[in-house]
């Protein structure tokens, strides 16, 4: 059983799982030790996560280790239904709808929730908030998490006491946060934003709200397209870094009345409000690259404006009183899946193996495991990152044992 858009739509599917799969080779790689190891055998996988083709080829990779595997979307506004259809038609229950309300975004996650999962994956924590609020009937042996903002709260939870399952921070893994969140979420979303308005980068002033290592890679690829970069952020560390990076660094206040391009990617709430719209230039263009979305407070946005109207297939259009126009990309969701493609396979490879590896992990691990959140073995991170080198054609160099000596002991001189 499946709730998908169009099943006719599975032909496109299939080509773009396929492009995607040729760019994934730690994926390939560890696929060929699931397929004859079954580990995960017996068991039951959930996931929460973007209906990509990038997350398809993880389903279907999961499901050669052994699992039982259903898919439900963690954005309303970032599932392909040619790709959802693709894999119902390879056997994968898929619950995704591009476009889908609320009431249809919870029916599918509890429909995932509904197949009694040993393992649920998530992308910013909502099944693993509903095994905590009115899914309390099942109790998987753990979860595991994509993306920053689901980290927090998780991590929030187990400070309180309230976590009651283990979780593993895929996030938390330095072959997922340095690569996948600064080169993929910077790639894919200033993809997401030239998809929407087809403007031109060079001379602009692009606002990114937030110095994460999301944030850096968006600011990183508006300065290489000619922006000019302003970067707003609340912690002094990160703050100095986008400095010592060459980036100007403002106040939110001082930021918008400058601003061209505004991009928030906090994962926090009405990083953009009132007081922001209300000094913004006319034609001021505001997107997310964070999660959820409630970075903009497009509540008040709306109340304010006199006439709104969608003037692209992305874009909608908000007057003020005073004539101003702010423009809106993709209602205020994630601008690299609702406006464009997610990031690219070449970065997801290394994500979706860590998630296919603490799946495994977990299963292996449980009856030692705490309510708690936790990180991947260090070597993981190193095998994935010594396979990826691989297949990009680069060599790692050898230390030598008079190398390796002298630096695991304490009794060198100078």
């Amino acid at each position: 059983m499946s709730d998908i858009t169009d099943p006719a739509l599975a032909a496109g599917g299939h080509l773009r799982l396929e492009w995607a799969y040729r760019r994934m080779p730690v994926l390939q790689n560890l696929r060929e030790r699931l397929i004859t190891d079954k580990p995960l055998e017996g068991h039951t996988v959930a996931a929460c996560l973007h209906v990509t083709a990038e997350t398809a080829n993880l389903m279907e990779v999961l499901r050669d280790g052994g699992a039982e595997v259903s898919l439900c979307a963690s954005n309303p506004l970032s599932t392909q239904d040619d790709i959802a259809a693709a894999l119902v038609e390879r056997g994968i229950p898929v619950f995704a709808r591009r476009g889908e309300d609320t009431d249809t975004y919870y029916e599918h996650l509890n429909a995932v929730l509904d197949t009694n999962p040993s393992v649920t994956m998530d992308d910013g924590a909502d099944l693993v908030t509903l095994l905590h609020t009115s899914r309390l009937d099942i109790t998987p042996l753990g979860s595991t998490e994509e993306t920053t903002t689901g980290v927090i709260r998780l991590k929030a939870m187990a400070a309180e006491g309230e976590l009651r399952i283990p979780v593993v921070a895929v996030n938390d893994s330095a072959t997922k946060h340095l690569f996948d969140n600064k080169h993929g979420t910077g790639q894919s979303a200033i993809d997401g934003v030239l998809r929407a308005t087809n403007i031109l980068i060079a001379g602009r002033t692009v606002v990114v709200i937030g110095y994460g290592d999301c944030g850096q890679g968006v600011a990183q690829r508006a300065d290489g397209l000619g922006a000019r970069v302003i970067v707003v952020e609340v912690d002094p560390i990160r703050a100095l870094s986008a400095a010592m990076d060459g980036f100007e660094v403002r106040t939110g206040d001082q930021a918008a009345e400058v601003g061209d391009l505004f991009i928030t990617v906090t994962g926090d709430i009405h990083v953009l409000r009132e007081q922001h719209f209300a000094a913004m230039k006319d034609g001021a263009i505001l997107a997310n690259a964070g999660h959820f979305d409630v970075e903009l407070d497009l509540a008040h946005l709306r109340e304010a404006s006199v006439a709104q109207r969608r003037i692209r297939e992305e874009l909608e259009e908000f007057e003020l009183p005073d004539g101003r126009r702010i423009i809106v990309i993709s209602e205020g969701r994630l601008v690299n899946l609702s406006a464009a493609e997610g990031h690219p396979a070449d970065v997801m490879d290394m994500s979706f193996a860590n998630q296919a590896m603490a799946a495994e992990w977990i299963i292996d691990h449980h009856a030692e495991l705490e309510p708690r959140v936790y990180r991947l073995p260090e070597h993981v991170d190193r095998d994935v990152a010594s396979i990826k080198l691989a297949s990009m054609g680069f060599d790692l160099d050898q230390l030598t044992s008079e190398q390796s000596e002298y630096l695991s002991s304490w009794r060198h001189g100078t």
